[in-house]
């Protein structure tokens, strides 16, 4: 792959900011034609530097009200301990994203919910019914301070 050239990581900032953004009004904000931005945009994407576009959406705007990150730290006597995990967590459908780690904490599982009871319900018969756990260590989120999904260009 090329490296990306002043223009490029303007697009990259527009795209940011507006995935949505017709190729036409990008290239006007960052000064080329509309073929041109188009072929850069489509070179970033067969390159993986654009993974995707996508629309976010707000749980709380679908009455996931609870948010909880849970730690685990997984019996590591078996071999597939960490596979074995990872592929039954995928099965259960409130939890959002699984992080892996190096240390004392093995996995990072992120849970919506829509009240505490609900947590209750999928942390007593989804989560512990998880293979291979030896501690989970539970943190609910009071306040989302900052998230940044751009990169600094």
């Amino acid at each position: 792959m090329r490296e990306l050239d002043a223009i490029d990581r303007k697009i990259l900032r527009f795209l940011q900011d507006d995935a949505l953004i017709s190729a036409a009004d990008l290239a006007d904000h960052v000064g080329v034609g509309a073929a041109s931005c188009w072929r850069r945009i489509e070179r970033m994407e067969q390159s993986g530097v654009i993974r995707e576009r996508k629309v976010v959406i707000d749980p709380k705007a679908l009455g996931l009200e609870v948010e909880v990150s849970l730690r685990v730290t997984l019996d590591k006597t078996q071999t597939d301990a960490f596979d074995r995990f990872i592929e039954a967590a995928r099965d259960v459908r409130e939890v959002n994203e699984i992080q892996t780690f190096l240390g004392r904490v093995d996995v990072r599982l992120n849970v919506l919910a829509r009240d505490m009871a609900h947590y209750q319900e999928i942390y007593r018969t989804r989560i512990l019914a998880l293979p291979h756990i030896a501690d989970i260590e539970a943190l609910m989120l009071v306040a989302n301070v900052m998230t940044k999904e751009a990169l600094p260009l």
